[in-house]
């Protein structure tokens, strides 16, 4: 099979496992007010072109039926080109994010990760997220700064799930350390690997509703669950 002719499949495995978590998980009785807000940021640089032109409506999807169920607000966060950086507003209006995500073409540039955690600690600081989510394939910063900022995340209580597409070395070290030091956790995944991935990203989406119940309730049904929770902090 071509890489072309897997990624719908895989991009559907993602979000049908991504919405039965939302359906399935209860609401948090936190300072969230009963609500789980998820920060998703995504590489849209050229290399992750394939990916993005495959699967935008089905990622549009998703985060319009996570505004739908009304337990998790997401706000989406890309960056592409030299010093594009978007972020949206959160997902209470699906129609926004479903124009962002419909509108968006990948453009060569480099990394932007540095901004994406100094954007999740600033949110973080002025009204508390659940989780964040990373997806990318390669680093392009000094690994060093991007540690302390990761660091600083798990001094305030928001962890990081890092998801690694492809086998770059010096991504996968990076995005493990990055996980570990925000109190998170980290996975790689590839185009054969699409229903680990889906699973994964169903089980940070019980995490950000439910808290860790709901998320040890799905470790003790599904392997992927039980990977992020050993390596979540207690």
């Amino acid at each position: 099979m071509s890489t072309k002719d897997s990624l719908p499949d895989r991009r559907r495995s993602e979000v049908d496992a991504f919405l039965e978590a939302l359906e399935r998980t209860p609401a948090r009785a936190d300072s969230l007010g009963g609500r789980g807000r998820l920060i998703f940021a995504i590489d849209a640089t050229a290399s992750r072109q394939p990916t993005w032109d495959q699967a935008a409506h089905l990622q549009a999807r998703m985060f319009e039926e996570a505004a739908r169920l009304g337990t998790l607000d997401v706000q989406l966060v890309y960056f592409r080109g030299y010093g594009e950086f978007h972020v949206s507003p959160w997902a209470a209006e699906a129609s926004l994010l479903l124009q962002e995500m419909t509108s968006v073409s990948c453009r060569s540039g480099l990394t932007q990760i540095e901004r994406v955690l100094r954007h999740a600690l600033e949110t973080h600081r002025h009204s508390p997220v659940s989780a964040l989510v990373y997806v990318g394939d390669c680093v392009e910063e000094e690994p060093e700064v991007l540690f302390e900022l990761a660091g600083l995340l798990g001094l305030q209580g928001l962890p990081a799930f890092l998801f690694h597409e492809g086998a770059d070395p010096l991504a996968g070290e990076v995005f493990r350390k990055l996980a570990t030091l925000s109190g998170g956790a980290y996975a790689p995944f590839d185009q054969r690997s699409a229903a680990q991935l889906g699973e994964l990203l169903a089980a940070v989406a019980a995490y950000a509703v439910g808290g860790l119940t709901a998320l040890e309730d799905r470790a003790e049904r599904f392997d992927s669950a039980r990977r992020l929770l050993t390596q979540l902090r207690r």
